[in-house]
């Protein structure tokens, strides 16, 4: 059977996004490549032709959606004005309930500190792309104090959607979404 041109880097692309929000939904060990496959319309002996493991998936859907969100925090079009902006626009109950289209950091960072060097490595390059792009939103975006200032801004952020997604209590995940607002404001103005 022949197939467009094409064909396979659009299948490969949409295993990468059905994985990458999987793995940010259920978490990457409860990610069985069954059931990405099957999220993908595909059949598991689709995946072979297109990674050799679980693991080149996981580095690839992990790269996929730090990219994706380093865009949207930089584009020049829709992206944060300010820093007062880019917290706001992580800290809400949209982000909190959205786990699948959300930050890889808030919803995997403990899995992703268990993968291999390579992700691991791949992380810390995403991950330093998004603190400079916060980092260029502070007064003096090329100083050591902002680069500083943006990485501690970015813990706390991702620190506060994991308590906040842990607790039962929406109004109580509200209270501390609004808790990280003012601490990591605060941070930004310091």
């Amino acid at each position: 059977m022949r197939f467009e041109k094409g064909h396979k880097e659009n299948t490969r692309r949409r295993i990468i996004d059905v994985a990458a929000k999987r793995f940010r939904r259920d978490g990457i060990a409860a990610s069985g490549l069954a059931g990405i496959m099957a999220e993908s319309g595909l059949t598991n002996g689709a995946f072979y032709p297109h990674f050799d493991s679980k693991e080149t998936l996981v580095k690839e859907a992990l790269s996929s959606a730090l990219q994706h969100q380093y865009s949207v925090l930089t584009n020049d079009e829709t992206g944060a004005s300010n820093i007062e902006d880019a917290i706001r626009r992580y800290l809400n109950m949209s982000h909190l309930i959205g786990c699948e289209e959300g930050c890889p950091s808030a919803a995997l960072l403990p899995e992703i500190g268990r993968q291999p060097e390579s992700t691991r490595k791949m992380y810390e390059k995403a991950y330093l792309s998004y603190t400079e792009g916060l980092a260029r939103l502070l007064p003096d975006p090329a100083s050591a104090k902002s680069r500083r200032q943006a990485a501690a801004i970015f813990g706390l952020m991702v620190g506060t959607m994991q308590i906040a997604r842990a607790v039962a209590d929406p109004q109580l995940a509200e209270e501390i979404l609004e808790g990280g607002v003012h601490a990591a404001l605060k941070l930004a103005s310091g």
